[in-house]
C-alpha cells in the first residue's frame, strides 16, 4: 500500500511538473512546511504547487481532476481554523501571483491577484490617501486571497465593515475548470452575471425556491462571518455573488484575481486609551461608543496588557482611534470621546498623538494571538474558539457567561480583540494531547456553540469556521439551511474536490489535532529548557504559524530582528515558522523520516543566522538558534563534523594558540597560502582573515596594571571575551579608561580559581593557561559537550569572585547574550549558573547602574549603525540609548542583523546571503547617513561586515566615549 501511494505521489508530481510553469515539489521538506497552518490542525498535503498565473492554476487543477486529487488554496498560512491544511495539493499563492494588477485613485479601487500582501497594497493606495479598510493583525504577511477566503476583518472594522465589504468582483476557476467572475447583479433572466450556464441556471433555481429560509435563517450583526453568505443572493440584496463567495474558504472555486474597494484614510489619527475597572465593564461600554464615529474599539484586559507604559490607570482598556482631517481636529474628536466616556464611568484615559506611542501600543494588540498562547503561569494555549462574535450591545452578558463557562469546564483564556463589534478572541488552556483533555476541548466547544447561539451570536466572527467550527454550524443555522449550504457547495463543486473537510460535511473538530503525532514523553536533549519544562516538544510547540517571521519588511521606526534569512530568500523553510514547523515534523517522524539526521531540516536550519530575534521578536518566543544548536549536537554526534566547525566552532582555541606568533600568522593570511587555509577552514572565499592583535588586550591589562596598579572605586568584574581579546583589544582599552573615569575599579577574572575567591594582585600571570571563555562559538556550532566544559570552568572561577555583588561587565553583546542565557540553559542542573547570568551587565548597564551620576562627554552629533542582534534579543538596548542621550548622540540605530553573525557569514555558500542581510538594513543605514555621523557597532560582527563591505568603519561607544575623554584610544 505505501509501494502504491509513494507511485501515485510521484506520477502525480510529474503530471504536475510537465503541466505548469511554476515551481512543483512533493519533497518531504516542501510538504512539511505546509502540514499546518496558525490552527491546531494538521493535515499532509501530496504536493505543492506556486503557480505563476492563472493558466497555471487552470493547469493543475486539470491533472488533479485526472488523478481524483483535492486541491486546497493557500496564502501565508495564518489561518486559525484549519481551512490551510489539506490531503491533496496545495496552491502556493505567496510566490508568483502578487502582483498588484491596476490602482485607480479616482473609482478608489484595485485588481489584485491573490498572493499580494495586504502592507503592500495599503502602502501603493497609501500614495493616493487611500487604504484596504479590513486590517487584521497580520496584515504584514497575510495576502488578499486568504482575507478573501475566509472574510477578514480586523481592527478597523467598525468603519470600514468586513472583506465582503470591500469586495467588488472575483475571478474564480471551479475544480471542474469553469471560470467565473462573479460580481454584483443580474442579467435578463435575473441570474447572476459572470457565470457559465450550469452555475448560472443552478444559482438562480437553488435562490428563487429558498427566498423564505435566505431571509429568515441569517442572525443580524456585523461580524457575522460563519457559513455560506447565501443571504447576499437575494434580489432585494443586489444579488451580490461577489460578497456571497466571499469567506468560502477556497471550497467553491479557486481565486484567480479579485477587484476590491479602496477607501479615503484620514489625514491624522489619534488613539485613545479608555480605563475600566475590569473587562465586563469595558465590554459594555464598547457599543456604546460607536455613536461617535470611532475607527477602531479595541478590547483587552490586564493579563494581557501586562506593564505596557501610556496606559492609565484600570484593569481593562479599550483602544479607539479618532481620525480627522488634521492632528487638532483628530485630537479634539478623541478628546470629546474620552470625557463623554468618564461620565459612563472610566477608571481614567490617555490621549495618544505620538505615532511611535501609538505604534507601541497596537503592537501589543497585534502580537495578542501569539502572546495569548501561554498562560501567565507558562502553561500552553490554543485557538479553537478564538473569534466567536455576538451583536454588540450583548456582549457585557455574553463576556460574563463565558467566563463562567469557562470555569464549568476548569479552564482558563484571555479575551481580547474587536469590543465595539462584538468579536473577541481568546487562547484556551486546553490539554490537546491527551484523550481527556480532548474529550474536555469537545464538550466545552459545543456547550460554547450553545452559548454563542443563545446570544443571537455567529460561531465565527472573523477567521472563519474551517475544521474548528463547521461541525457546530447546525446549532447555529438549523439542519435546513446547512443543508442548504451542502447543495450549493455541490453545485459549484460535484467532485467534492476543493478542500473537502471544511464547511460543509466537515471533519469532526477534534480529528486532524496536530499534537497527535508527536512522541508521547520528552526526548532527551541537552539544554534545559526552562520555560518549557525541558520539554523540546513543548518548545517546538510554541510556534502556533501566526507568521510574524514572513514579514519581508520591518516596520518603521521598528529595531526588530526576525527574520533575516527570511528576508533574504523569500523562503519559508527560511523563515522561523518554517524551521518550526520542519522540526514538528521530525519529531512526528511522519513526513521527516530520519529524526536527528534529517536534511531536510539540516538544509533549513543552515541559513539560520543564530541572530536570537525570534527570541525576543516571535509573539510566543520561539528561540531558533537554541534549537539549531541543539539540532546540530544531535545531527553530528558521532559523525565527521564541517570544517567551519573545527575551525571557527572551536575559535577561542585557535587564537589561544596563535596569539604568541600574532605577527607571523598575520604576515601569512596576506600570502596566496591564505586561499589555501581557508578552503582547509571551511571560510567563504569573498571573506579576508581577520588580523589577530599584536598584544592582546589580556596582556595590556596586566602589563598596565604591574606598572601601576589601579586607585580604588567600585570593583566590577570586566570579561576579556575572546573577540576583545585577540582580535579588538582597543576596545577593551577604551572601556577600561572609560570605567575608571566614572570612578569604577575594573578588574579582569584570572583564568583559574584563586584561594578563597580572592580577587587577582597585580601581577603579570600566566597567560598561556587557556583563557575563560562563555562557550559561544561551541554552542553556535552545536558542540554542546565542549560548551558545557569551557562553561563550567567559566563558574569555577567566576563564582567566588561574584559573591560580594560584583557585576560582571561584558563588552561583546554576543558573549553577554551567551552568559545571560545559554549557559544556565545549558547548565540547568548547576545552580550557580543562575547567579552568574544575573551578574552579567552590558558597558552601558553598568555604568547606568553603578555610577549613576557619572557625567559622560558631549559629543553632540547624530549616529547609525546597528544594535547587536543578540543585544536586541536577549539584553535590551535601553541603557545604551540613555547614555546616548546623555553624550549627545543623537538618532536611532538600524533593526535587523549585520548578517555576519559570528561563524555564520565567514561559513563557505553563506556569503551571498550574509551580504543580502547587511543591505537589509545596516548598510543603507550607513550610507544614508550624513557626514560627521558617528557609526556605532558594539559588536565585533557587526564592525567586521562594515569594514568588508562598507566604506565607514563602525567603533563600540566605548571606543567613542574614550576618544571624547582625550585618551588615546589605541590602534584600530
Amino acid at each position: 500500500m505505501a509501494d502504491r501511494t509513494e507511485t501515485e505521489k510521484r506520477d502525480l508530481t510529474k503530471d504536475l511538473a510537465a503541466a505548469v510553469r511554476g515551481e512543483v515539489s512533493s519533497a518531504a521538506a516542501d510538504r512539511a512546511l505546509m502540514t499546518m497552518d496558525a490552527s491546531n490542525y494538521r493535515r499532509v498535503p501530496r504536493a505543492v504547487v506556486a503557480p505563476r498565473d492563472a493558466e497555471d492554476v487552470a493547469a493543475a487543477l486539470r491533472v488533479c481532476r485526472e488523478h481524483g486529487v483535492p486541491v486546497v488554496p493557500r496564502g501565508a498560512g495564518t489561518s486559525i481554523a484549519g481551512q490551510a491544511t489539506g490531503v491533496g495539493v496545495v496552491l502556493d499563492f505567496t510566490r508568483h501571483m502578487r502582483r498588484i494588477v491596476s490602482l485607480d485613485p479616482a473609482a478608489r479601487t484595485a485588481v489584485v491577484e491573490p498572493g499580494v500582501i495586504l502592507d503592500d497594497l495599503r502602502a501603493a493606495a497609501g500614495a493616493h490617501g487611500l487604504t484596504f479598510g479590513p486590517d487584521p493583525s497580520t496584515h504584514s504577511r497575510c495576502t488578499l486571497g486568504g482575507m478573501i477566503g475566509n472574510n477578514s476583518c480586523g481592527s478597523h472594522s467598525v468603519a470600514w465593515g468586513t472583506t465582503a465589504d470591500s469586495v467588488r468582483e472575483l475571478e474564480l476557476l471551479t475544480y471542474g475548470g469553469e471560470r467565473v467572475r462573479a460580481g454584483r447583479g443580474t442579467g435578463p433572466t435575473g441570474a447572476p452575471t459572470g457565470l457559465p450556464p450550469r452555475l448560472r441556471d443552478g444559482v438562480k433555481s437553488l435562490v428563487d425556491a429558498e427566498l423564505a429560509l435566505l431571509r429568515t435563517g441569517y442572525p443580524d450583526l456585523p461580524r457575522r462571518i460563519s457559513g455560506y453568505a447565501l443571504d447576499a443572493l437575494l434580489p432585494e440584496r443586489g444579488t451580490d455573488l461577489a460578497r456571497a463567495l466571499t469567506g468560502s474558504e477556497g471550497t467553491l472555486g479557486v481565486l484567480t484575481g479579485a477587484t476590491v474597494r479602496l477607501v479615503e484614510t484620514p489625514a491624522a489619527r489619534v488613539l485613545a486609551v479608555l480605563g475600566y475597572p475590569d473587562e465586563s465593564a469595558a465590554a459594555e461600554a464598547a457599543h456604546t461608543l460607536l455613536p461617535h464615529k470611532p475607527m477602531t474599539v479595541e478590547g483587552m484586559a490586564a493579563d494581557l496588557v501586562g506593564s505596557a507604559a501610556g496606559l492609565p490607570e484600570g484593569g481593562a482598556w479599550l483602544f479607539v482611534e479618532m481620525g480627522g482631517a488634521s492632528p487638532a481636529e483628530a485630537a479634539a474628536r478623541a478628546d470629546a470621546l474620552c470625557r463623554a466616556a468618564a461620565a459612563d464611568g472610566t477608571t481614567g484615559h490617555a490621549v495618544v498623538t505620538d505615532p511611535a506611542g501609538q505604534r507601541a501600543l497596537w503592537r501589543i494588540r497585534e502580537d495578542a494571538s501569539g502572546t495569548a498562547t501561554r498562560m501567565p503561569d507558562g502553561s500552553e494555549a490554543w485557538p479553537g474558539w478564538e473569534d466567536c462574535a455576538v451583536p454588540p450591545a450583548r456582549l457585557g452578558p455574553y463576556l460574563r457567561d463565558f467566563r463562567a463557562l469557562l470555569a464549568q469546564h476548569g479552564l482558563r483564556g484571555t479575551p481580547y480583540g474587536h469590543f465595539g463589534d462584538g468579536c473577541i478572541h481568546i487562547r484556551i488552556d486546553f490539554d490537546l494531547l491527551t484523550p481527556p483533555g480532548i474529550r474536555r476541548f469537545r464538550d466545552f466547544s459545543h456547550d460554547l456553540a450553545d452559548l454563542v447561539v443563545a446570544h443571537g451570536g455567529s460561531l465565527s466572527g472573523e477567521h472563519g469556521d474551517g475544521q474548528a467550527r463547521a461541525e457546530l454550524l447546525p446549532k447555529m443555522y438549523g439542519p435546513e439551511l446547512v443543508g442548504l449550504f451542502g447543495r450549493f457547495k455541490d453545485l459549484w463543486d460535484p467532485a467534492a474536490g476543493l478542500n473537502p473537510g471544511m464547511l460543509v460535511r466537515p471533519d469532526r473538530l477534534d480529528d486532524n489535532l496536530r499534537f497527535a503525532p508527536l512522541p508521547g514523553r520528552p526526548v532527551p536533549v541537552e539544554f534545559g529548557y526552562p520555560h518549557d519544562n525541558g520539554d523540546f516538544s513543548a518548545a517546538v510547540r510554541r510556534c502556533v504559524g501566526v507568521a510574524k517571521c514572513r514579514n519581508e519588511k520591518t516596520a518603521a521606526g521598528s529595531a526588530d530582528v526576525m527574520c533575516p534569512s527570511f528576508r533574504a530568500t523569500g523562503e519559508e523553510q527560511h523563515s522561523t515558522r518554517g524551521r518550526a514547523r520542519l522540526l514538528h515534523e521530525m519529531l512526528a517522524g511522519e513526513v521527516i523520516t530520519d529524526g536527528w539526521r534529517s536534511p531536510e531540516v539540516h538544509e533549513a536550519l543552515d541559513l539560520c543566522l543564530s541572530c536570537k530575534g525570534c527570541r525576543s521578536d516571535c509573539p510566543v518566543g520561539v528561540d531558533m538558534a537554541t534549537y539549531k544548536a541543539e539540532f546540530l549536537h544531535h545531527h553530528y554526534e558521532g559523525r565527521l563534523r564541517p570544517a567551519a566547525h573545527y575551525s571557527m566552532g572551536r575559535l577561542p582555541q585557535w587564537l589561544h594558540a596563535a596569539a604568541p606568533a600574532a605577527p607571523a600568522v598575520n604576515a601569512l593570511a596576506r600570502t596566496p597560502l591564505a586561499a589555501v587555509a581557508k578552503r582547509l577552514a571551511g571560510v567563504a572565499p569573498e571573506r579576508p582573515l581577520p588580523v589577530l592583535a599584536s598584544e592582546t588586550f589580556t596582556r595590556w591589562w596586566w602589563r598596565r596594571r604591574a606598572a601601576s596598579p589601579q586607585a580604588g572605586g567600585r570593583t566590577v568584574l570586566l570579561w576579556p571575551d575572546t573577540f576583545t581579546n585577540h582580535l579588538s583589544p582597543q576596545v577593551g582599552r577604551a572601556a577600561v579608561r572609560v570605567l575608571e573615569a566614572a570612578g569604577l575599579r575594573p578588574l579582569l577574572p584570572p583564568t583559574a580559581p584563586l584561594p578563597g575567591g580572592a580577587l587577582p594582585q597585580p601581577a603579570l600571570p600566566r597567560l598561556r593557561r587557556p583563557p575563560l571563555c562563555c562557550g559561544l562559538t561551541y554552542v553556535s556550532t552545536g558542540q554542546l559537550d565542549r560548551a558545557r566544559a569551557v562553561m563550567r570552568r567559566t563558574l569555577d572561577v567566576l563564582t567566588p569572585l561574584l559573591a560580594a555583588g560584583r557585576p560582571l561587565v561584558v563588552l561583546e553583546p554576543s558573549c553577554a547574550a551567551a552568559l545571560r542565557t545559554d549557559l544556565p540553559e545549558l547548565l540547568a542542573d548547576d545552580p550557580r549558573a543562575p547567579r552568574l547570568a544575573a551578574s552579567v551587565r552590558t558597558f552601558a548597564q553598568t555604568l547606568e547602574d553603578f555610577a549613576p551620576d557619572w557625567r559622560p562627554p558631549r559629543l553632540d552629533r547624530p549616529v547609525a549603525g546597528q544594535t547587536h542582534c543578540h543585544q536586541h534579543a536577549v539584553l535590551g538596548d535601553a541603557a545604551d540609548r540613555r547614555l546616548r542621550e546623555r553624550a549627545g548622540l543623537t538618532g536611532q540605530l538600524s533593526g535587523g542583523c549585520c548578517g555576519l553573525a559570528g561563524n555564520f557569514g565567514f561559513e563557505r555558500g553563506h556569503y551571498d546571503i550574509s551580504v543580502a542581510c547587511a543591505e537589509d538594513q545596516l548598510l543603507p543605514a550607513v550610507r544614508q547617513s550624513a557626514p560627521g555621523t558617528e557609526i556605532l557597532a558594539d559588536g565585533f560582527s557587526c564592525r567586521t561586515q562594515l569594514d568588508h563591505l562598507g566604506d565607514r568603519p563602525g567603533r563600540h561607544l566605548a571606543e567613542v566615549l574614550a576618544e571624547a575623554l582625550g585618551e588615546e584610544s589605541g590602534e584600530r
